[in-house]
């Protein structure tokens, strides 16, 4: 039996090790397979500090805040690459605000919104989603012959679906445009290849992601406004220069469970500290549909980034030590 001394010399033995070998992490990878270079950057930068990282199997972003925020004690680390914000608030809170750990922008000006083709913009003078409440311009974008415009939308569970939903009872549009959900990769596919074949186009789409490099904004498609701000938060998605996309510019953050902050101080100063450029991730994206898409590709592009940034990276590490 242990007494006393020899049970806190075990416990400091412990300590210890667990300083030497390191902590063990969870990243929690996002169903979107582009949201896989960006994490896998945050697991191998960890690595280098002498962590050992598991990554679990693709989950909904529901699940993944609800699987952080239920290790919101434990004494590994549990993180996300890939929150957005402030579009996935009501997430937040569903898991517990108080369970998780939310950091400074890892991934800044990260747009989104609705898209037609210009050459249809162009000729009907169309500039806002709004306009589409005129049937004879909502019948340009249809595509299954009932009179109504198909948008390929946003899939089911994510926050932008709850976005377009609520602004198309907003905006008086139910009558006049199909929101059509589903495996989003596959739509858009379908919808570039309408493009290609000279019909209009009507879509959503944000950045980081390859779309916009398929279909470029100003080039061969244009960002659709609205008249008036209508979220479902309440808030305002006016930017300063007056334009109003319906939707906010985004940023996202790594997030974690609620005792990396006091467990692994050194693993939370790296969460605060990280910054990837947004078009580094769209470039990727890129890559990734250009056909460079298993996950060998993608540790490939990881460890060409990593090695391309050597020294931002190693800064990352040494400040991030510091402050165990």
């Amino acid at each position: 039996m242990l007494n006393k001394k020899s049970l806190i010399g075990l416990v400091a033995s412990v300590a210890v090790a667990s300083s030497l070998f390191g902590a063990k992490v969870t990243a929690v990878k996002t169903a979107i397979a582009e949201e896989g270079f960006q994490m896998q950057i945050v697991a191998e930068v960890l690595k280098k500090m002498g962590h050992t990282v598991e990554i679990t199997n693709d989950v909904d972003y529901a699940i993944a805040f609800q699987t952080i925020a239920d290790n919101a004690k434990s004494d590994d680390v549990f993180f996300m690459a890939a929150h957005w914000d402030p579009l996935q608030k009501t997430m937040i809170e569903g898991a517990g605000k108080e369970k998780l750990s939310i950091f400074s922008d890892y991934i800044s000006s990260c747009a989104q919104g609705y898209l037609i083709d210009k050459k249809t913009a162009d000729k009907y003078n169309i500039k806002y989603i709004n306009d589409l409440d005129k049937p004879e311009i909502a019948k340009l974008f249809d595509t299954n012959g009932n009179g109504k415009a198909d948008l390929t939308g946003c899939s089911g569970g994510w926050g932008c679906s709850k976005v377009i939903e609520h602004q198309l009872d907003a905006f008086n549009l139910r009558d006049n445009i199909d929101h059509n959900q589903g495996a989003y990769s596959a739509l858009i596919a379908d919808t570039i290849a309408q493009y290609k074949t000279g019909k209009p186009i009507l879509y959503y789409t944000w950045t980081p992601y390859w779309v916009s490099g398929k279909l470029v904004p100003g080039k061969d498609v244009t960002f659709l406004q609205v008249t008036h701000s209508a979220h479902p938060n309440g808030g305002s998605t006016k930017l300063a220069n007056g334009s109003d996309y319906g939707f906010n510019v985004n940023n996202q953050k790594i997030v974690a469970n609620a005792s990396v902050i006091t467990k692994h101080k050194d693993i939370a100063k790296l969460f605060d500290i990280m910054k990837l450029n947004v078009n580094d991730v769209s470039g990727q994206n890129m890559l990734m549909a250009n056909g460079q898409n298993k996950d060998k590709d993608i540790i490939k592009h990881v460890q060409t980034w990593l090695e391309k940034n050597k020294t931002t990276v190693d800064a990352w590490i040494k400040e991030a030590k510091a402050a165990k």
